[in-house]
């Protein structure tokens, strides 16, 4: 009886060891990259292969002119945000599988709708886009296989696949300020009685000149809620965008006159910024008209 026992706890330990998740070395490890770009989140899941000797895109090793995932193990990931351009053609918001056909002077950039495909089970008409990118030669020697992001503004950055010697880039590219836009006017319906939200959706605003009476609204509100150095400066921005000097100075005086008195630590970056806006205010607002002397006699 007791050897019975024995052989079943045996037999159980046998298979929980056969079918647990043991994390293993990989010879082609896994990889994350993300890069946010203006307002648009990328994220690249890749595994790495290396070279050990071999050469890229020639013979058996990831052979020229075909298909490749991009990566080894499971299929490459790319997730975008937010629409965006590739090379100047439109990218859908989603993830997409990375394939791509490496090769002697030209690299086809493949981003796939079928998240799990392989290159066996490749199909073209699941592509989702294609662009042709040009290879460049690297001064070093890449060991293991390179996706990454460079050359960022707020609106653009490269993609970079860079192995062995050889580097292909696309360029990307977003509409920031149209992703910004809707991203302010999505916080302000989420939070319409948060003060600080409605202040920032209203000086953003302001610097691109969009929507300035709906933020004249909201900068009252936020004034209303809690009157700060920095609702009654945007305030008076506002105005001044609108072409109220005479309004804006009485406005940016009391913003002054509030953030002095405040203790706020962040005050003296705005000192600066208050009075040059005030100076040129106060040169644009009309002059008042002179006011007639007392005691004189009409004719």
């Amino acid at each position: 009886m007791r050897k019975l026992v024995l052989s079943g706890v045996t037999f159980c330990l046998a298979a929980q060891l056969a079918t647990a998740q043991i994390k293993l070395p990989s010879p082609s490890p896994g990889a994350t990259v993300m890069q946010t770009v203006g307002t648009t989140d990328l994220t690249v899941v890749y595994s790495r292969p290396s070279l050990k000797g071999r050469q890229p895109f020639s013979g058996d090793f990831v052979p020229a002119g075909k298909v490749w995932r991009t990566g080894a193990n499971g299929a490459t990931l790319f997730t975008t945000s937010t629409d965006l351009m590739v090379n100047g053609k439109t990218l859908a918001a989603g993830t997409y599988a990375i394939m791509s056909i490496p090769e002697q002077g030209n690299y086809t950039l493949i981003f796939n709708k079928n998240k799990g495909v392989t290159e066996a089970t490749y199909k073209q008409e699941e592509d989702v886009l294609r662009v042709n990118l040009t290879p460049s030669e690297n001064s070093e020697t890449i060991e293991t296989f390179t996706i990454g992001f460079s050359d960022l503004t707020d609106s653009t950055a490269n993609m970079n696949f860079m192995w062995a010697n050889a580097k292909a880039a696309a360029n990307l590219k977003v509409d920031v300020n149209t992703n910004t836009a809707a991203n302010v006017d999505k916080a302000v319906a989420e939070k319409p009685e948060d003060a600080a939200v409605l202040q920032a959706a209203a000086s953003y605003n302001v610097s691109k000149g969009r929507n300035l009476e709906q933020s004249l609204t909201w900068i009252d509100k936020s004034i209303a809620m809690k009157e700060t150095f920095r609702n009654l400066y945007v305030k008076s921005q506002i105005l001044a965008k609108m072409g109220k000097y005479a309004e804006a100075v009485p406005l940016a005086q009391k913003a002054m006159s509030v953030g002095q008195s405040s203790n706020d630590a962040s005050f003296p970056f705005f000192k600066d910024g208050i009075e040059k806006s005030l100076a040129e205010y106060s040169a644009k607002a009309p002059a008042m008209p002179a006011v007639k002397g007392k005691g004189k006699k009409a004719k």
